[in-house]
């Protein structure tokens, strides 16, 4: 706890100074402040005992939990700015006394996690130190951070951008990804470049033309058991290949009206784990696998209509920056550790609690010896947006937004010879089915003050999928959800809102209902209850109980800063932030959340 303290006294001067500022025009200190800028942000909670799901427990062995029921993360980033064209600046980070739980564990101390300098002109954009990048839609490469996951896969190295005329710029990186407050133990490089033949040959009646090719290169000096099935020679070791090269080229035209996007992308031959629940452990012995993936996404839009799919096909294109992190019996592989490359799940992201209980989470990987085999998944989303005008029947008086979307997933269709450790997948054609899910959504204002959203879903997901496990072993999760939302505007900033759910499912938990209440007092002032129920659930051998899964809490905004507080339980299983998802546990607690920027 004295550690995290060490990060909001960091930020105290320079509030000062930035207050000071204000009186003292011309001084060095309002120079100072008008070239620095940042962000506080702090999420601690205090989880408790629970009569109906059990006392506090941390998932994860290692820690000795019997003291830490209070755990803080904080971060604080600065950016300094100077000379025109430098810039610089770190990111603080503290996980004390412990992390967060649904957190990696090597978070587990207050550090300077990240820092940088860089230079930028018209032409040069040159950064050193830790650094974000994306190579096209992230199918070889994305350095992010995502919090909410305890996700941050920053680059340690240096990247150079040049873009010497307006239709070409080219981008060249070399690093080490950030694993906690460490690095990986491999070399990532690769180089980019995109290319606008719109502007270099002036084609009429195109939007956007564009041409993009990448490169991505991994090298790591990988030692590992090899499988073998007499158990007294599992420690048997081999060397592999230090190099995995990577391609892809994506082409993006616009006509105006209609518009496309494609990539195609080659990773490079890699091993592959055997799981740890069969016999023998390690990696296939002389084996190398490469992995490709095809994404297509087509789209038309005009005045008050919108229609957009994506196809995506992916087979083995799990990338790591380290190869044991495809091992699925790894903390990395649980906590989405060490991706390398960026591969969201393409269904719809929703917002109510209800309808993300049975969700869909995105089936890359390639496990050849996993109840019969799986090679990747393929699939496809579709959504349609239409606005009925203002006016006409199914319009009325202020108009209607209409959203429909439809997704299936599958596994890749493939043959697997598990006796030999090899397979055959189809290109275009699908396995067995994963996911199926139709939805719609209706907002429609019915007066001045009173607006209302309504919103159905029903779904087909794979039990293995949608609570973790092995996939095609346990059947599915048929459901169907209502939700329908209403707002009142009270004037002054201020509004209330009642919202209503439903869940059916003959399978795992059965039916649920669900509901919430938030008043907005004022444009800075908030404050909600909800709740969601699993009524239906009638296995009292089940571990999950029935449970009312419910919070309150409120928010304070002023300016650039917020003030959030909550009280409640967290329901668990599957979490997605993003497209990127993983397993959360059961808690409940007292949440408060801090966040500034200046």
């Amino acid at each position: 706890m004295k550690k995290t303290a060490i990060l909001f006294l960091l930020t105290l001067p320079i509030l000062v100074f930035a207050q000071e500022s204000n009186t003292e025009n011309n001084s060095v200190f309002n120079q100072f402040s008008n070239n620095l800028s940042g962000n506080l942000e702090s999420n601690a909670q205090w989880y408790t005992n629970d009569a109906t799901l059990g006392p506090f427990e941390d998932p994860l062995s290692q820690f000795d939990v019997k003291n830490e029921h209070v755990r803080v993360n904080s971060y604080l980033r600065l950016d300094y700015s100077f000379l025109d064209n430098f810039t610089v600046g770190f990111q603080a980070e503290s996980y004390e006394p412990l992390p967060l739980i649904n957190y990696y564990p090597e978070y587990n101390d207050t550090q300077i996690a990240t820092y940088y300098a860089n230079f930028r002109n018209k032409k040069l954009d040159i950064t050193a130190g830790y650094f974000y990048e994306q190579f096209g839609s992230g199918l070889l490469l994305r350095a992010f951070e995502e919090r909410q996951l305890g996700l941050n896969t920053a680059l340690r190295g240096g990247r150079i951008k040049y873009t010497p005329t307006d239709y070409i710029d080219v981008t060249a990186i070399y690093g080490q990804q950030r694993i906690a407050f460490d690095v990986s133990e491999s070399d990532i490089f690769g180089i980019d470049t995109n290319i606008d033949f719109t502007k270099i040959l002036e084609i009429k009646g195109f939007s956007r033309l564009n041409l993009g090719l990448s490169y991505v290169g991994k090298k790591e000096d990988f030692t590992a058991p090899i499988d073998n099935v007499d158990p007294t020679n599992i420690f048997d070791t081999t060397d592999f290949p230090e190099m995995i090269n990577s391609y892809s080229a994506r082409l993006d035209v616009d006509f105006g009206n209609v518009y496309f996007k494609t990539e195609y992308a080659l990773k490079g031959e890699d091993v592959s784990f055997i799981p740890p629940a069969l016999p023998g452990t390690g990696v296939i012995e002389g084996k190398y696998f490469d992995g490709n993936a095809l994404l297509f996404t087509a789209g038309y839009s005009k005045r008050g209509l919108g229609i957009s799919t994506t196809f995506r096909r992916m087979e083995n294109m799990v990338f790591t920056a380290e190869r044991n992190a495809a091992d699925i019996s790894t903390l990395e592989f649980q906590f989405n550790m060490q991706n390398v490359n960026y591969l969201p799940t393409l269904t719809k992201q929703q917002d109510y609690s209800l309808a993300n209980i049975y969700i869909y989470n995105v089936q890359p990987g390639l496990f050849l010896q996993n109840f019969g085999g799986q090679a990747g998944e393929i699939g496809n989303n579709l959504d349609i947006f239409y606005n009925f005008k203002k006016g006409s029947a199914l319009g009325g008086k202020y108009g209607t937004k209409f959203t429909a979307n439809f997704a299936y997933w599958a596994l890749l269709d493939a043959e697997f010879d598990q006796a030999e450790s090899t397979y055959t997948a189809e290109f275009l054609k699908f396995g067995k089915r994963l996911n199926r899910d139709f939805n719609f959504e209706v907002r429609k204002k019915i007066s001045k003050n009173w607006s209302s959203i309504f919103t159905y879903i029903n779904s087909i997901v794979d039990k293995g999928v949608a609570l973790g496990g092995n996939l095609g072993t346990d059947g599915n999760i048929k459901s169907q959800i209502v939700i329908a939302d209403v707002t009142h505007k009270l004037g002054n900033g201020r509004s209330f809102r009642i919202e209503g759910q439903h869940l059916w499912t003959k399978e795992d938990r059965k039916n649920w209902v669900g509901g919430t209440l938030e008043y907005v007092a004022s444009r800075r002032l908030a404050f909600y209850v909800t709740d969601i129920y699993d009524y239906g659930n009638d296995n009292e051998f089940s571990t999950e109980t029935k449970a009312h899964y419910y919070n309150a809490g409120g928010s304070y905004t002023k300016g650039a800063t917020r003030i959030a507080v909550n009280y409640g339980r967290q329901r668990g299983g599957l979490l997605c932030v993003g497209g990127v998802c993983r397993i959360v546990p059961e808690n409940t607690g007292l949440t408060l959340n801090i966040a500034t920027s200046f």
